[in-house]
């Protein structure tokens, strides 16, 4: 089985399937979540004389996602007791691995901390399995299947569809190039916003010299999968004006600059930016909010022949600047000008530009943090209150002008690489901020947009950062909260 039959992400009718409301429930496991530090008072929590003797002889002392089945006088499990962690998202994952059943939590938690568990319960369903086969495929099915007792009124649906375009996110990212090259990103844009009523239009190979995109092009042009830019637009034309840039380029061998075959194992997830910029567009149309979107993913694989752009080129942008080719591997702020400046020439009243663009980011913040860089300090403000509200760690970056120095070309208007290695994320985000004039509000992600280390809620793999906090934005532009 190849991933190019298997349907991208897990629909929101399947990740409800994980549910179950309390009047349709029959029978159920109670689930009690136990801190340690209470673990005395377990008789409080309605434990028999039996259970009780069962909990003390099997050493259950309730630490950090312990758990234990305690079964009726028939032998049939009727409760189930979970260590309590910190993290609530990370106890609904614990209990998305308990032994297959359904299960009703009896504590008495906030709207908070039952949404937290919800969330940590879908997120940590996901799997990347497509390309599974034989004993390994039929082990990964043969997994336990739980399902969690809702409240009746509880309304589940918005979480289902955060996790939903997550997921999404997570699949595109996460597929070879071998599968997910322009022509296919192209195709699964297209069967993803099929039901949304979205206008999608394309423009291709050298079709962008005509309609004037040449960044795009020159950046494509190696390659035998034509370069192009898919634009999407949805929403009532009188609703606030979002226009959402994402990064896709499928494969970056570096171009003529080329990578170390270490730099480049990961390079599938360079068109991170556009797939968490599709999922973001997705929760957008699938919760039907008052946003007037645009959705532009300049596409490109950044390859090496006889016709790639080298350096020392002086190419011309839409916009008209010049720019100086000092390296090839810095393709992605080409792209990204092209599309920015399209973007801007409609002043929208916000542009999010999403990007895997610098390894200058990750020195700065690591691999989990993203810097974000804003043109409005009331509009960072509310990115940093979503952020932790949403649990995706951001961290703002200064637009620092003096820097501007270094983005200068001796015979252009602008060096795509500066030397000296200096501020290379900051000098980055100034460079496309050269692109954004008319805009009301501009920011601008660097993204890795890969999660390095197995967690209980997510495997190693990709990981679709900022769209959480992207979620809560456009929810928040849509109720007019921001404007």
């Amino acid at each position: 089985m190849i991933f190019s039959t298997r349907k991208i992400g897990i629909s929101e009718a399947d990740l409800t399937k994980s549910f179950v409301r309390n009047s349709k429930a029959k029978e159920f496991v109670s689930l009690v979540i136990v801190d340690e530090n209470d673990i005395e008072n377990l008789k409080t929590m309605g434990l028999s004389k039996m259970h009780m003797a069962f909990v003390r002889e099997s050493g259950f002392l309730g630490r950090k996602n312990e758990k234990i089945y305690l079964p009726n006088n028939q032998g049939k499990v009727t409760l189930a007791l979970v260590g309590k962690s910190s993290d609530q998202r990370e106890m609904g994952a614990v209990i998305s691995k308990l032994a297959s059943n359904i299960y009703k939590i009896t504590n008495s938690l906030s709207d908070e901390e039952y949404n937290e568990i919800v969330v940590g319960f879908l997120m940590s369903i996901y799997r990347f399995d497509c390309y599974l086969s034989g004993e390994n495929r039929k082990e990964r099915e043969q997994e336990a299947q739980v399902n969690l007792c809702i409240p009746d009124l509880f309304e589940v649906e918005p979480l289902v569809t955060l996790v939903a375009s997550d997921f999404l996110a997570r699949d595109l990212i996460n597929m070879p190039a071998s599968d997910l090259n322009p022509n296919r990103f192209e195709k699964l844009v297209k069967e993803i916003v099929a039901n949304c009523k979205a206008t999608v239009k394309v423009v291709k190979g050298d079709e962008l010299l005509e309609q004037g995109f040449p960044l795009i092009h020159a950046v494509g042009r190696a390659s035998n999968q034509a370069p192009r830019l898919i634009e999407l637009v949805w929403g009532n034309k009188t609703s606030p004006a979002v226009t959402i840039v994402g990064k896709g380029v499928c494969f970056d061998t570096g171009g003529l600059n080329i990578k170390g075959s270490g730099a480049m194992s990961l390079m599938k997830k360079d068109m991170g930016g556009g797939g968490i910029a599709v999922a973001l567009a997705n929760y957008i149309m699938k919760r039907n909010l008052n946003i007037r979107l645009k959705l532009l993913i300049p596409i490109v694989e950044n390859s090496i022949s006889s016709s790639s752009f080298r350096p020392g080129d002086v190419l011309t942008s839409r916009k008209g600047k010049t720019i100086e080719v000092n390296n090839t591997d810095a393709e992605g702020r080409l792209i990204l000008a092209d599309a920015l400046a399209y973007a801007d020439e409609n002043s929208p009243s916000f542009i999010f530009c999403l990007a895997t663009l610098t390894g200058a980011a990750r020195v700065a913040l690591g691999s989990e943090v993203v810097p974000f860089y804003c043109d409005s300090d009331k509009l960072a403000d509310s990115i940093m209150q979503i952020s932790k509200k949403s649990k995706d760690p951001l961290w703002r970056l200064p637009f620092y002008t003096p820097y501007e120095d270094q983005i200068k070309s001796r015979i252009a208007d602008l060096d795509n690489a500066p030397s000296g290695g200096m501020a290379g994320s900051i000098t980055a985000a100034l460079f496309l901020k050269k692109f954004v004039e008319k805009s009301e509000r501009f920011v601008h992600f660097d993204l890795y947009a890969w999660n390095i280390k197995k967690t209980p809620l997510m495997p190693v793999g990709a990981k679709a950062q900022v769209l959480p906090s992207l979620c809560g934005l456009v929810e928040s532009i849509s109720d007019k909260k921001i404007q």
